[in-house]
């Protein structure tokens, strides 16, 4: 493992104070503070200065950054060729994502891989997509399945490798005896008039909506907030509001609520990608389940 005080180093100049920082491991702030000057010391070279209440990063700790992307990357492509020529001692395989695809996508995956490594353990841990990345910083995860937010890395974030898993077509919940129930499919703007139920502020799920209402040209008028889709179809069934859900979203089995897909050019869509620490794709078990999952997306395609 690459020295943790240079991962706690990063998210300091990531989140701009240390007191955030230390929120974000758990650790309190004397201790990363600790942490960084036993590691300026060790390199014999300042890390931080002020700049108003934060702080940034120095020459010196811009150039430890850049060559812990690089160290961070082969250590995992050694851990991947150790993986690869001792198949019969297992390890463990640690998958997150959020909660569509950890109900939807990740259990499949974890079969697939025990079927084909039946000396190793496979485990699920669902997390938020920020979260996610956080999980494979800290070695806690080794694959997430995600949805891009603001809140996410960049696609070119050197630590990690991302790609395109599928695009999950989103549609419109309403209740079963609403006009825009007997449509084969319906424009958003359709129901832009329309009482909306939405997740709560920060969600990446309310920032779908958002993004996609106004894309279409309208700001929706948020009559209820809701953060489980049981809740939210439930709300739709008493006539309360419209809410969209997508086509991965799996909800309870309810004849007063109808499923209208959403049509556009382009129709709206998640975007789930999957993402893994750089350098590791080789990994036997990580790699099997990256297999299945794209398999998995050509046929849902």
């Amino acid at each position: 493992m690459i020295d943790q005080r240079i991962r706690v180093l990063r998210t300091v100049s990531e989140l701009g104070t240390v007191t955030a920082a230390a929120h974000a491991w758990g650790y309190t702030p004397s201790a990363v503070s600790h942490q960084l000057r036993a590691l300026s010391r060790d390199l014999g070279f300042p890390l931080l200065e002020p700049d108003g209440r934060n702080v940034r990063l120095t020459v010196a700790a811009q150039i430890l950054l850049e060559g812990a992307d690089e160290m961070n990357a082969r250590w995992e492509e050694l851990r991947a060729e150790i993986a690869a020529n001792v198949r019969e001692h297992g390890g463990l395989l640690t998958l997150c994502g959020f909660s569509t695809a950890a109900a939807a996508l990740l259990p499949g995956a974890v079969l697939a891989v025990q079927e084909s490594f039946p000396f190793g353990t496979v485990r699920i841990v669902e997390a938020n997509p920020a979260e996610c990345f956080d999980l494979l910083l800290a070695e806690r995860a080794d694959l997430a399945v995600i949805v891009a937010t603001d809140s996410t890395p960049r696609r070119n974030d050197s630590r990690f490798e991302q790609q395109s898993l599928l695009d999950d077509p989103i549609d419109l919940l309403v209740p079963a005896d609403h006009p825009l129930a007997q449509r084969d499919s319906v424009l958003l703007q359709d129901a832009s008039s329309e009482d909306w139920i939405l997740d709560r502020p920060g969600s990446p799920y309310r920032h779908l909506v958002l993004a996609a209402c106004a894309y279409a040209g309208f700001t929706p008028s948020i009559a209820h907030e809701s953060a489980e889709w049981d809740t939210g179809a439930a709300l739709v069934s008493a006539g309360l509001g419209v809410a969209i859900v997508p086509r991965l979203g799996r909800l309870p089995e309810d004849p007063r609520v109808k499923r209208v897909p959403l049509g556009g050019d382009p129709p709206p869509a998640r975007h789930i990608l999957t993402a893994i620490r750089r350098g590791s794709a080789d990994q036997p078990m990580l790699s099997a389940a990256l297999a299945h999952l794209r398999t998995r997306a050509q046929m849902d395609a």
